[in-house]
């Protein structure tokens, strides 16, 4: 009989079936991490969104077979540790191509059409004080006819680029920051940058991608540019942006990660108080049938692993 524990119950409100063989269940709404080895303890099967489970936590879990993550990402999971002690991680997949790709479109409309300043203006009655019908105090751009520079071109990125040519956005896909030959399809890192009205960032969180857009990055956009990161809070680096928008260097940001989550700490990104800046709190993927799909497919994985198949299996590499 299988042993399946799941640390942090709390991040996914969606109904979970039970797995279709033999098992025993126990779930938890948090787990702080030095409760992560009690807990686990016994365990063959642990179902993890965001707790970090790194190489001394492996040691002592002699009985783990599988981490499976309710979430794309796997940057809290220590891969490599996992990978010679003979543990299985798989992941979700797919499961947010049509609820983040909204809230990106959603982060690039506020930002573009001036949503936030506008607002700020109505509040302190600048429309009611007008001499026209209209109150223009804040350029508005369209969408139709800009170019949207995509960097991370898997499900998530090629859903966001389905949705943006909808709108008639011309779309930038990004060859990988510094190779030497752009494929097919694909332009040169650089020249996304410089060429686009909007970024958007799609790629995991790995030693490759850490800060991937910092001061030299933000340098080569254009004034009138906005940058949106729904990727993961690291792939930015968070002063750089922050000088950046208090120079001017681009016009806006549209942030759904932080470097830290949750920002118990503070973040500076949070103290900014900033028109042409928008945070939100890691939600681009939770619709809740967003969360439902990622519940379904979570099983479907764990299943799979039990009969002895490779699923959306995770490696190091």
């Amino acid at each position: 009989m299988e042993r399946i524990v799941f640390l942090d119950r709390d991040t996914l409100r969606a109904e979970i079936r039970p797995p279709a063989f033999a098992h025993e269940w126990r779930e938890y709404g948090q787990t702080r991490p030095g409760e992560v080895v009690e807990r686990l303890k016994g365990a063959s099967i642990a179902v993890v969104n965001k707790v970090k489970i790194g190489d001394a936590e492996l040691a002592a879990l002699p009985a783990l077979k599988l981490i499976a993550v309710a979430a794309t990402g796997t940057d809290n999971i220590d891969l490599k540790s996992c990978r010679a002690r003979g543990i299985s991680v798989s992941n979700v997949r797919g499961y947010a191509t049509h609820t983040l790709p909204e809230h990106v479109l959603m982060l690039i409309l506020a930002l573009r059409r001036n949503l936030n300043t506008y607002q700020r203006d109505l509040r302190a009655g600048e429309w009611q004080r007008a001499e026209q019908f209209c109150l223009l105090t804040h350029p508005i751009r369209d969408l139709h006819g800009s170019t949207l520079g995509i960097i991370g071109h898997g499900a998530l990125g090629q859903s966001v680029e389905r949705l943006a040519r909808a709108v008639g956005l011309n779309t930038l896909v990004a060859e990988r920051k510094g190779a030497n030959v752009a494929r097919d399809g694909r332009t040169p890192f650089a020249e996304v940058l410089s060429a686009s009205d909007i970024i958007t960032l799609h790629t995991p969180l790995n030693a490759e991608t850490r800060h991937l857009i910092g001061a030299a990055e933000l340098a080569l956009m254009r004034p009138e540019a906005i940058l949106i990161n729904c990727a993961r809070g690291g792939v930015v680096d968070e002063a750089a942006l922050i000088d950046a928008l208090r120079a001017g260097v681009i016009a806006g940001a549209g942030v759904d990660v932080l470097s830290r989550e949750p920002p118990r700490e503070g973040n500076a990104l949070l103290e900014l108080d900033l028109p042409n800046l928008i945070v939100t709190p890691h939600i681009a993927w939770a619709s809740l049938q967003a969360m439902q799909a990622l519940a379904d497919q979570l099983i479907d994985n764990i299943e799979a692993f039990v009969r002895g198949e490779a699923r959306n299996l995770v490696s190091d590499k």
